[in-house]
């Protein structure tokens, strides 16, 4: 099943780069990890999935060999590389969107036919929490200021990367808090992004399995549901920008 992927929205992002070589480095290698934590985010998000099918009876995952955290397996080269890069240059780092290879599985393998493909559905978001969750445990215990706390949160969220290089010069702590304020963030937007009920998101399979919608309905939704998403993200980017920084202040709440 395909994730989809978002930053903030509405949001100004400052001067990506410094003049300053050694600046301009380590924002280089923030950077880098801002990436690869959302890569490996979306990797255990799929690894999930197949993980709870397992779980409930379901083999198929096991045996295609996608229940690892090798990228090889998991990498979509343009839902994973390409297209999630072109974004988040193209928008200064602040919006992603993209899908790894969709882990396999059989409905009908599930030992519950009636929640098992809920439960499944929901193992992708859940492992997202779950990692998020952990994080801000880990950021609560950080010792440096709550105020150095609160601006390196704002520079993540802002993709500010040449306040954060200056943020971190020097001080271990504060380069360790950047990393998890990083999981916490793509985290938090994958797990909460793709609960909203709508087609190919994970949401969609929750709501098809507590209410009773006819077979031709879901069809329909699960052919048009992609438009509708698209709608949803460029068109109703204001409430649901402000839907997911409520859930980034409730974890990154956290952490002070």
């Amino acid at each position: 099943m395909k994730n989809a992927l978002v930053g903030p929205f509405g949001r100004k992002h400052k001067c990506p780069m410094t003049d300053d070589p050694k600046s301009m480095l380590n924002e280089i290698v923030l950077i880098v990890f801002y990436f690869v934590i959302l890569l490996y985010s979306i990797i255990i998000h799929e690894v999930a999935h197949g993980w709870v099918a397992l779980r409930l009876g379901d083999l198929t995952a096991k045996y295609a060999d996608r229940l690892n955290l090798n990228p090889i397996k998991h990498i979509d080269p343009w839902g994973s590389v390409a297209i999630p890069l072109f974004m988040l240059v193209l928008t200064g780092f602040q919006f992603a969107f993209g899908w790894a290879k969709p882990v396999p599985y059989n409905p009908y393998n599930l030992k519950n036919q009636k929640w098992g493909p809920a439960l499944v559905a929901f193992g992708g978001p859940g492992s997202n929490i779950a990692i998020a969750l952990i994080a801000a445990i880990m950021g609560n215990l950080v010792g440096i200021p709550d105020a150095l706390k609160v601006s390196i949160i704002g520079s993540v969220r802002m993709a500010d990367w040449s306040g954060l290089a200056e943020v971190i010069s020097g001080s271990l702590g504060a380069i360790v808090f950047v990393i998890l304020a990083m999981v916490i963030f793509w985290n938090v937007i994958l797990a909460f992004f793709n609960l909203i009920p709508i087609p190919p998101l994970d949401g969609s399979k929750l709501l098809f399995s507590v209410f009773p919608i006819k077979t031709e309905t879901m069809i329909l939704l699960e052919q048009f549901g992609f438009m509708l998403l698209l709608f949803v993200i460029f068109f109703l980017a204001v409430p649901l920008g402000i839907f997911l920084n409520i859930m980034l202040n409730l974890f990154y709440g956290m952490t002070l």
